[in-house]
């Protein structure tokens, strides 16, 4: 189930990235924001690391599929700017809430 929420939030931020309205990056801050509360949230509620790792790898996984050329050759992550910011700012996210210690200790 973590995989599968995690791939939904993953797709949902790396489809909205790149919505700019006035200029500013409105869809990279909700997706990365989203991305961040759904791993705080799985990891705070099951108190275990591995379903926030399993969340991650379906966020990532979800990245990794929309950054390879589709079949009728569209790109959603192209390679720009923004493209690797959310890119590299979604994989550290999900580094440094899976590897943060545990509030509990």
């Amino acid at each position: 189930m973590a995989f599968v929420l995690g791939a939904l939030f993953g797709a949902a931020g790396t489809i909205g990235y790149a919505s700019m309205p006035a200029g500013l990056p409105l869809g990279f801050v909700v997706g990365i924001v989203g991305c961040a509360a759904i791993l705080v949230a799985i990891r705070m509620i099951t108190e275990d690391r591995i379903a926030a790792a399993v969340a991650g790898a379906g966020m990532l996984g979800a990245l990794l599929l929309f950054s390879g050329v589709g079949p009728g050759g569209s790109v959603v992550v192209p390679d720009s700017v923004l493209g690797m910011v959310w890119s590299l700012g979604l994989t550290a996210v999900v580094v440094a809430i899976v590897a943060w210690p545990s509030a509990s200790r």
